[in-house]
């Protein structure tokens, strides 16, 4: 392990004379990660360094967005289960920690610290933890192994290992089984992710099937207000027909752009909402738009600042924590990442709202969700633009169909929950 060790922090270095001048250029010339750098070199606000007395610290990491939607049920579970113990929420990314802030969790927020053991001996112990909890599964060598040495417990929740991460991890199984041993507990949302984790090294005793949080996630958070809320706030009328492409990628929003022109010559008055994956590419997508003939679409940036939508046929989300609210407002979703080879996204959002998710064939990230929806009938494959243009007007063409299958699907997810219970009682166990 010694030896693994000291190869992985040589890597570090040599990793480190590549990435310092790009990560340097990046924040002089776009201000990117400059807010961020400070606090990941172990700088945290003297308010977190003074943990009650006799009080259980739990430090809870959400790598970015998705895994903080994960965690936000999780924390509530723990402070039910535990209304007296501190909770210190981490994130890696700027995004993350924006959505983190909002969460009103009763948690202090930080940013997860550069895996460098100066760095994390520093953070280590200026937070102070009791139990470190990991959710879904990135994992830092340098991170895990202070931890242990200095005593504090390891619980995975919420636990997922994708085809393509099982198979890289499988492959430097000798590097990653010595770490995985370093964790008192391990929750997983499938069988089949803990019989990949446990390929990889995980004890078995340690392992167990818990469930996915984010089921509990969606489902607190669908609500009548929100979506009127959030329907005033971009003009949208009950009786409106919207069409929502939620968490693209490059080369889906062309087919979606496609995919409404032939729709708009039998419903004209249709209206699209696209949510790109990654908020940078909104200026690509604005171009695709021009390209395609539109000149009547709107930015969210603009709503938000104040200017109402008024027969704008498009509105394009540049702004992240938007995408679950705009579900709500669908009549048809297609959710992104699946047409091209990026594992698929979240399709329980949509779902949690009953509403029916068209995706693609590429859904290895989300195999378990997609099947789940597949199985209520709320959860539709489309390989290309003809299928989704036949599959998307037939559903707009049957409201009653429509309805059925999404309440089915809203149903599943209701079904699923109760595993950040689940996962608060784990975490209480190892204390």
């Amino acid at each position: 392990m010694r030896m693994w060790s000291l190869i992985y922090n040589i890597l570090l270095i040599v990793a480190a004379v590549f990435a310092v001048p790009y990560y340097g250029l990046k924040m002089l010339l776009t201000g990117k990660y400059r807010r961020s750098l400070g606090p990941k070199l172990g700088i945290v606000p003297p308010n977190i360094t003074s943990p009650k007395t006799n009080a259980p610290r739990i430090w809870v990491h959400a790598v970015s967005v998705g895994e903080v939607t994960a965690a936000a049920p999780i924390i509530r579970e723990i402070f039910a289960v535990m209304p007296e113990a501190e909770v210190v929420l981490s994130t890696s990314t700027e995004t993350g920690q924006q959505i983190a802030k909002t969460l009103n969790s009763g948690a202090y927020v930080i940013y997860y610290p550069l895996d460098i053991p100066c760095v994390v001996k520093k953070l280590l112990g200026s937070v102070r933890p009791d139990v470190f909890v990991l959710v879904e599964t990135e994992i830092w060598p340098n991170f895990i192994r202070l931890c242990r040495r200095q005593g504090v417990k390891i619980v995975l929740v919420n636990g997922r290992l994708s085809t393509h991460s099982y198979r890289r991890y499988r492959a430097t199984r000798f590097f990653w089984k010595p770490i995985l041993q370093e964790i008192s507990e391990a929750g997983m949302i499938s069988s089949s992710d803990a019989q990949r984790i446990e390929a990889v090294g995980m004890p078995t005793l340690r392992i167990h099937v818990c469930g996915n949080a984010k089921y509990d996630g969606f489902a607190a958070a669908v609500s009548d207000e929100l979506k009127k809320e959030t329907a005033v706030r971009l003009g949208i009328a009950p009786d409106e027909d919207v069409f929502v492409a939620g968490s693209t990628h490059e080369g889906e929003e062309t087919i979606i752009l496609n995919v409404y022109k032939r729709l708009l010559e039998i419903r004209p008055k249709l209206k699209l909402i696209i949510v790109p994956r990654h908020i940078e590419r909104a200026a690509a997508v604005e171009e695709l738009i021009g390209r395609a003939g539109f000149n009547d679409w709107i930015l969210m940036t603009q709503i938000n600042g104040g200017r109402a939508r008024r027969n704008e046929r498009i509105v394009l989300v540049d702004v992240i924590g938007e995408l679950f609210k705009i579900y709500s407002l669908a009549t048809v979703v297609f959710c992104g990442g699946s047409l091209v080879k990026k594992g698929g996204q979240n399709i329980l959002e949509a779902a949690a709202w009953g509403k029916v998710v068209f995706h693609g064939p590429h859904m290895d990230d989300f195999r378990d969700e997609a099947s789940l929806l597949h199985e209520a009938g709320a959860g539709i494959v489309v390989h290309n633009e003809n299928e989704l243009f036949d599959r998307v007007e037939k559903f707009l063409a049957n409201p009653k169909m429509r309805l059925k299958k999404g309440e089915a699907g809203r149903l599943a997810v209701i079904a699923g929950r109760g595993a950040s219970a689940r996962y608060a009682g784990l975490i209480k166990g190892v204390l």
